[in-house]
């Protein structure tokens, strides 16, 4: 795996957890009480997107540690993971 690769991989799974992350722990406006004028009861009142970015980030950082390390060990290889190609031949 090259660096390019890497990051390529990193920064999809912290997307990917930070989708995950994000409606966790939501407030409404609704549930709040305080609904702003012009917008859904359904808003969120305050999202701590940093709390989450930061969450993100951790965990993001550990699976892409496992994961990386799977690829660079060779335990897990593409010619395992290419059922598909062998299945058209």
């Amino acid at each position: 795996m090259n660096a390019t690769a890497a990051v390529v991989l990193f920064v999809t799974i912290w997307f990917m957890v930070f989708f995950i992350l994000l409606p966790l722990q939501l407030k409404t406006q609704g549930e709040a009480g305080e609904v702003v004028p012009g917008t859904p009861s359904s808003a969120p009142s305050a999202g701590g997107i940093g709390r989450k970015a930061r969450l993100t980030t951790v965990i993001a950082a550990v699976l892409w540690a496992v994961i990386a390390g799977v690829i660079l060990s060779g335990w897990v290889t593409l010619a395992d993971i290419d059922w598909f190609g062998q299945l058209a031949r």
